[in-house]
């Protein structure tokens, strides 16, 4: 079985290579990036990989913010391309038309792109700061792996349960008024607890000495609190269960630590459920599907068992070659 997929990946990587730089380069080009399934990956398809991401962005997670996260962009983006590749996924010409009309359209360019060649070229020249062949080429690659995603989460059915679906409810309609102060160190964000819970008072009495310190965001959600402020669940729950003008201790949020006091409380309006009952139902499995082809690329990755090279093998290499 390993004797195919390496023998699948070999002819992928001849193909891919000469499809991005012509069979005169593929001659010339022996250095490898790296390797996945046990077999060497050109640098020249790690580059043209690379490149789309600094085109287009991420269109697979959130958008790099470091070397290593645009590093491992480009592996996740390689390893699904050959994916693509085995599963006979394939791009017409009509459809990457489609695609670049429907991105002139978006920027409002006002020329006929398949008529004024010239127009069309510098527009790619300035958009992407790239020919109109590799342009093209990169919008294949991406039109490829949108279908790879979508064929992989359409054979994903996850199961969804009425309590998944109530919660799910729940966390968007429940809301809570609230006052926070928050601080980079824990051993801060405990001082000031203490303090706080001293008497009734307490908490304003801290608030006169730093009044900039204490933040009201009005009205949030449960789910608003859980998945941008990344407080935990658990905290979240508790919080709608305390009484007005109680203090929840520290607590990680996305960024060091909050102290919160409860200042309103607006429960959901559980009669309303059974009309978004069938759409809750679908955001649940939504999300599930969503991380059912994560956990996909997961497997996937450890199943190749990618390996980069650093800079003197990726020479070494090359020179063996």
């Amino acid at each position: 079985m390993k004797k195919i997929i390496v023998f699948c990946l070999l002819v992928f990587l001849c193909f891919i290579f000469n499809f991005v730089y012509g069979a005169e380069q593929v001659k010339e080009k022996t250095e490898f990036a790296g390797e996945f399934f046990g077999a060497p990956v050109p640098i020249g398809n790690y580059y043209f990989v690379k490149g789309v991401i600094m085109v287009f962005g991420n269109r697979f997670g959130s958008q790099p913010q470091t070397a290593q996260e645009l590093e491992d962009c480009v592996w996740d983006g390689l390893l699904l391309s050959y994916e693509a590749f085995r599963r006979n996924i394939t791009v017409s010409q009509e459809e990457v038309e489609n695609e670049i009309a429907k991105i002139i359209k978006e920027e409002k360019v006002e020329f006929d792109w398949k008529k004024e060649r010239d127009a069309y070229t510098q527009w790619v020249k300035k958009r992407a700061n790239e020919p109109a062949e590799l342009f093209e080429n990169q919008l294949r690659h991406l039109i490829q792996l949108e279908r790879l995603r979508k064929e992989v989460m359409e054979g994903i059915k996850p199961e969804v349960t009425e309590e998944e679906a109530y919660q799910k409810f729940l966390n968007e309609y429940n809301t809570l008024g609230i006052e926070l102060v928050q601080f980079d160190e824990l051993k801060d964000a405990e001082k000031f607890y203490k303090k706080s819970k001293k008497g009734p008072k307490s908490w304003e009495a801290e608030k006169a000495k730093r009044p900039k310190d204490f933040k009201r965001p009005g009205f949030v959600a449960l789910e608003f609190l859980m998945e941008m402020w990344k407080l935990p669940k658990d905290a979240v729950y508790q919080m709608m269960q305390m009484e007005i003008g109680q203090i929840y201790p520290p607590t990680p949020i996305y960024k060091g630590y909050g102290v919160f006091k409860i200042l309103e409380k607006r429960p959901a309006e559980e009669a309303g459920y059974p009309q978004l009952k069938n759409y809750y139902y679908e955001k649940i499995r939504a999300i599930k599907k969503y991380e059912g082809f994560n956990e996909w690329i997961k497997n996937l990755k450890k199943e190749a068992d990618i390996k980069v090279y650093k800079k003197e093998e990726v020479e070494r290499k090359g020179a063996n070659k």
